[in-house]
């Protein structure tokens, strides 16, 4: 569903990503982790095709990102750091305009908005622009238009960023009900998020794979059974991750 393999990127004399190989099958959610600067968002942005890669490349469902973009992204949700949207306008009418992109009309694009904003919770705030809201209803608004059209391929990067703990629990029940049937990654600084919802980590450092395996694999790594101590023993620089 999604395989990485080889990716380079470099800005100037430094080196962001590199040479990084993965493949990530239907029904894993990943997490993505490593400590700032890692190359992680690099790394998302190469695959989703946002930033072209130095070397290498990543297929999406068999199509190629770069010779094949949009029957790529046409299979792929996004989430990007941030979540950026149009301000002026209200969620109805983002999703509308991600309907539209999307090729969803009529009766499909409606039933696939509703699904969405039932799914990430967006109803009580609907008609009120997306400017005026909270942080917390801004990331939901993303979330909302990365699964509208219902994408094999998941890419997520901090999904529960500025979420109150009741959100944080509806979008990982979210990404349980929907995992079965998708490939997702997720990108997090939350190793609690990583042991409750996914079912494989890697631990990249200075754009570089250091480490592969289920949470409970990586846990092991360490004496005190702990991921947060895997981390740190494996990562080139004293961070905190909690």
């Amino acid at each position: 569903m999604l395989e990485i393999e080889n990716l380079t990127k470099r800005f100037g004399a430094f080196t962001a990503v590199e040479g990084l190989s993965l493949t990530v099958r239907k029904g894993e959610v990943l997490g993505f982790l490593g400590p700032n600067g890692a190359g992680k968002t690099t790394t998302m942005k190469m695959v989703t095709g946002f930033l072209t890669p130095d070397g290498g490349t990543a297929r999406i469902c068999g199509h190629d990102i770069l010779t094949d973009t949009i029957a790529a992204q046409t299979r792929l949700g996004y989430l990007p750091e941030g979540a950026p949207g149009y301000g002026e306008m209200t969620p109805r009418e983002f999703l509308a305009f991600i309907s539209s992109v999307r090729g969803l009309t009529g009766d499909a694009a409606r039933a696939a908005e509703d699904l969405a904003i039932a799914r990430t919770g967006l109803e009580p705030l609907l008609e009120r622009p997306i400017e005026n809201l909270s942080k917390g209803f801004r990331r939901r608004v993303g979330l909302a238009q990365a699964i509208l059209h219902d994408p094999e391929v998941l890419v997520m990067d901090e999904p529960t960023d500025g979420l109150d703990p009741n959100q944080k629990h509806a979008v990982r029940d979210l990404i349980r009900t929907i995992a079965a049937e998708k490939t997702i990654v997720i990108s997090t600084h939350l190793l609690e998020e990583v042991e409750a919802i996914c079912t494989r980590a890697v631990i990249i450092d200075r754009g570089r794979l250091v480490a592969d395996g289920t949470p409970a694999e990586l846990s092991a790594k360490a004496a005190s059974g702990k991921l947060d101590d895997v981390f740190r023993s494996l990562t080139s620089r004293e961070e905190s991750v909690a």
